[in-house]
């Protein structure tokens, strides 16, 4: 298809919109605290809506709506199940997790975190923690690249390969140089924008149907299957869609938010507005689907996971379109800066710092977390230039992956004292393993979610372990307890 010039100058507007907003976070950014959480020093609205867009990514704007144009309001169990998780996650780990990583010798990342709380002067949690995050963040970059890349690809009929460079560079070049504040600026912006595009397109589409009742009685017409939630669904399946929610407790790009917010009293905030914001863009984001069944039922769409942008082009001026299309690349840049950020704080922090340079100034560390960023970045880009590679196959247990090796391992770390360093690495080494296991096999109950029985598995080993040996260290005990304490004072 030919370029569209004005739709073109708009995401053109847009992105130079970001890196003029990573210039600006770049002046605030002077050591690796600022460079990695902020200086925590995040607001409620800042922290939200930060956690939501990096959460979300491209399947918000691409994947749910193509999911339910293609079978229906079947899939509305995957929303109720992240909504409910995410939740929980706001409700039970933000606020006690923003205190144990500041007790904990101010832990600035995930690992960190892990070797502080548990008292490992071994680094094995640390380590391992570390290639965990290094590993599937590495894929799950490449992945979300290469969705970027095919959105400029289809749109402006632009070279593959050419459109992979240009969404990567500008990504790149925000974190590279304002680091998490850049990251969570850009990614309160860039919520917005979706939050918008999430409301707009499905109210203009109903409007153009003859309104919500005449659009139901059309998708009714066509098949009643796809007005039913339990249409095709089994027992597992819905279990299995709803065990996505248990995914959030273990997401290293969305607990980092809970750790760089400023203050506990802004947790309650921060929840309200996250959780108002996910609600109504899931539900956007399912009206998207459903209408779209009725709007292009003569012309049924070749790829169902098109129906936002087609939406965006059919129903819109090219320079609203641009901009409306400028939200699913939202949705994927403000993923994959999360994802860059937390490779590089755990390959600079955990690695670097850790095992090799102790002693390492702010700057020298800060230099070598911005060049973490271009490295990973590069290599995920290399990943994705075959947008058939089988690497891409693991973005499908990303989620899963970190769930069930992190998710108990920081819930257990929270809430219960008697869990040990033994405990926290065999829990972290069986839900991970599970995952990687469980998801080659099929058949039978092999077809539910591999989270599940990863997450199952890596709790009951925390427990097993942690009581077959000994105690934790009076320290240890002590600083939960000092965590405790600052939590019931507020």
């Amino acid at each position: 298809m030919d370029i569209n010039i004005p739709t073109l100058i708009s995401i053109i507007i847009y992105l130079v919109g970001m890196l003029i907003v990573g210039y600006l976070a770049a002046k605030l950014t002077s050591n690796l605290s600022d460079y990695v959480l902020g200086g925590r020093r995040l607001g409620a609205g800042v922290a939200a809506l930060s956690a939501g867009s990096s959460d979300m990514s491209g399947w918000l704007m691409l994947g749910l709506p193509g999911a339910v144009y293609a079978s229906g309001m079947g899939s509305i169990w995957l929303a109720i199940g992240l909504s409910t998780g995410a939740y929980l996650n706001w409700q039970f780990v933000a606020k006690p997790f923003r205190v144990y990583t500041e007790v904990a010798n101010d832990s600035i990342t995930v690992p960190d975190y892990f070797e502080h709380r548990f008292a490992d002067n071994s680094k094995v949690l640390r380590v391992i923690s570390a290639v965990v995050i290094l590993v599937f963040f590495t894929f799950y970059t490449s992945s979300s690249l290469v969705g970027g890349a095919i959105l400029l690809e289809e749109s402006f009929n632009m070279d593959y390969r050419l459109a992979l460079w240009v969404g990567a560079a500008v990504i790149i070049s925000y974190t590279f140089f304002g680091g998490f504040l850049a990251a969570s600026w850009t990614d309160f912006i860039q919520g917005i924008l979706m939050f918008l595009a999430l409301i707009i397109i499905p109210m203009v589409a109903i409007n153009e149907l003859g309104g919500w009742s005449e659009t139901v009685a059309t998708v009714g017409n066509m098949d009643t299957s796809y007005l039913n939630v339990y249409s095709g669904a089994t027992f597992i399946s819905v279990v299995s869609l709803l065990a996505w929610g248990l995914g959030y407790f273990g997401q290293p790009h969305i607990v980092v938010r809970f750790m760089g917010i400023k203050s506990t009293k802004e947790v309650p905030k921060a929840r309200l507005i996250g959780m108002t914001w996910m609600v109504v863009s899931l539900f956007g984001a399912i009206i998207v689907g459903f209408s779209g069944i009725a709007y292009f039922a003569d012309a049924p769409l070749d790829n169902s996971e098109t129906v936002f942008i087609m939406f965006s082009q059919v129903l819109f001026n090219p320079w609203v379109a641009g901009f409306l299309l400028a939200a699913i690349l939202s949705a994927i840049m403000s993923t994959v800066d999360s994802q860059l950020l937390v490779s590089s704080s755990a390959l600079t922090q955990d690695f670097y710092k850790s095992i090799f340079r102790k002693n390492a100034s702010q700057k020298e560390e800060m230099l070598i977390g911005r060049f973490a960023v271009l490295a990973i970045a590069v290599i995920a880009i290399f990943l994705g230039y075959d947008r058939d590679s089988k690497v891409l196959e693991l973005v499908s247990y990303a989620w899963a992956g970190f769930g069930a090796a992190f998710g108990p391992l920081i819930l257990l770390s929270l809430f219960w004292k008697r869990m040990t360093r033994n405990g926290a690495l065999a829990g972290m080494i069986v839900g991970a393993v599970t995952v990687v296991v469980w998801s080659n096999l099929t058949g039978g109950i092999f077809e539910m979610y591999e989270l599940l029985p990863g997450f199952i598995l890596s709790v009951i080993s925390i427990v097993v372990v942690s009581l077959v040996g000994k105690e934790p260290s009076a320290e240890v005990q002590k600083q939960f307890d000092e965590v405790k304490e600052r939590l019931r004072k507020g």
